[in-house]
């Protein structure tokens, strides 16, 4: 699946923000140059055809594109896998410093999206019809895509939270399905208790799941506006998750076992971690990942910080975008509507995909499916109500790809060391206000 969160590699991530900073702001117009950038001149290039190249990891674009190909004879998609996020990121940057090889079209991830849109390269596809989308997606995925006054990407998927867990393992100690973060505490206590090798979740550390869970909490740590940046892990959201997830920490009632590691799968296969917080995106990674678990996971709603509360976040996704240097930006904007908006949705959605689309979250089709692997469940509807439930006004770092490659040695002390995660918030804080203003940013706390 696109969403996998899994660690940035802190080298190419750091050679990547550098190359991103202020002083390439104003190298592209950014306005969609290179034709009249209308939904005519959109239909008129899909009569007359040409070839346009994809940069994308998303498996079920394959089939995206072979139908795109089918309903117009004369253009020609040519879909290459340049790496998977931090990888691509690296060398889309590199292709723009460069001046030539640039694809038509990228995949980007929601987090990553404003380190590109901010210095230029990427167009603006308002003009193009993207304004006409409003509604089309859901709250989150389509607040992630608009920046600066611009829409600057379509929403791809999306990874509204939920709780995924082993149905067997609960029952067989007596574990209730948390409700609460207080509840889930306490169910990590019981069941360790009852199993001292059984926990609850795992977790090592890891910069997008704890951005989501302050999210989730009503943090707001990150403003933006333009190149003023403010940056607050002292805020509500954030010290709420802090005082909670400190416990888990501090009582070892977390597996210490890395995510989408080997281990992580033995794990969850052999009852080791009984339960996962994920985006919506999760179930076809568990069918391939964690097959002989089948019939024994379920999926519940997110635990709620408030007893009665209906707050969700996302966790993951990604957009498509048309570069500012695209050679064809009429021929890819079609590919991106196609793709995200038209009939290529449904086709990614028949590949295990989670939809941004508001239509498909609402379909009697979609929220009736049944997951043979959820022993029947209708998991879907869960997903739906996390998707409407997502917190508004969640802004990320304009070079929040650096700030994530910092985490480890900030947060990620928390987990390997006596400092706390209030102490580690504060240097992630300390850390990535300084490379703001070392970048040229305003910054602020």
């Amino acid at each position: 699946m696109s969403t996998i969160r899994r660690p940035l590699a802190r080298v190419a991530a750091t050679a990547l923000a550098l190359s991103l900073g202020l002083t390439a702001c104003g190298s592209d117009d950014g306005d969609g140059g290179g034709g009249d950038a209308s939904p005519e001149a959109v239909r008129a290039a899909l009569d007359e055809g040409g070839q346009i190249t994809v940069w994308a990891w998303e498996p079920t674009l394959d089939a995206v594109v072979a139908d795109f190909e089918a309903a117009h004879p004369e253009v020609d998609v040519e879909l290459v896998n340049a790496g998977t996020n931090t990888d691509q990121y690296t060398a889309l940057q590199n292709a723009i410093s460069a001046g030539s090889g640039v694809p038509d079209v990228a995949q980007i991830e929601y987090y990553a999206l404003s380190q590109f849109s901010i210095a230029d390269s990427l167009t603006d596809l308002a003009p193009y019809g993207a304004d006409d989308l409003d509604g089309t997606f859901t709250p989150g995925p389509w607040n992630a895509v608009g920046s600066g006054g611009g829409i600057h990407g379509l929403p791809m998927d999306s990874g509204p939270m939920a709780l995924f867990y082993n149905q067997d393992i609960f029952d067989e100690h007596g574990i209730e399905v948390p409700e609460t973060w207080d509840d889930y505490v306490e169910a990590a206590r019981a069941l360790h208790a009852a199993d001292p090798d059984v926990y609850l979740g795992s977790d090592t550390g890891d910069a997008g799941f704890t951005t989501s869970m302050i999210w989730q909490a009503g943090g707001h740590p990150y403003t933006v506006d333009g190149t003023d940046v403010g940056i607050d892990f002292g805020d509500e959201g954030s010290a709420r998750f802090a005082e909670t997830w400190q416990q888990l920490l501090d009582e070892d009632l977390l597996a210490p076992i890395t995510g989408w590691s080997d281990e992580w799968y033995q794990g969850l296969a052999d009852g080791t971690i009984a339960s996962l917080i994920m985006g919506a995106w999760m179930p076809a990674n568990l069918e391939s990942g964690v097959a002989e678990g089948s019939g024994s996971w379920r999926v519940a709603p997110l635990p709620q910080w408030e007893a009665g509360g209906q707050a969700s976040a996302e966790n993951g996704g990604s957009s498509l975008a048309v570069p500012s240097a695209a050679a064809n930006k009429e021929l890819a904007y079609a590919f991106v509507e196609y793709a995200t908006a038209g009939d290529g949705a449904a086709t990614r959605i028949e590949g295990g995909a989670f939809p941004a689309t508001t239509a498909d979250l609402s379909s009697e089709e979609f929220l009736n499916a049944e997951f043979a692997y959820f022993g029947g469940q209708k998991a879907n509807e869960i997903f739906a109500e996390s998707a409407a439930a997502v917190l508004p006004d969640w802004s990320y770092l304009p070079y929040q790809v650096y700030a994530n490659s910092i985490f480890n040695d900030t947060v990620g002390q928390a987990y390997v060391s006596g400092t706390t995660l209030t102490d580690g918030l504060a240097a992630w804080q300390e850390e990535s206000l300084a490379y703001g203003e070392e970048q040229g940013f305003t910054v602020g706390g």
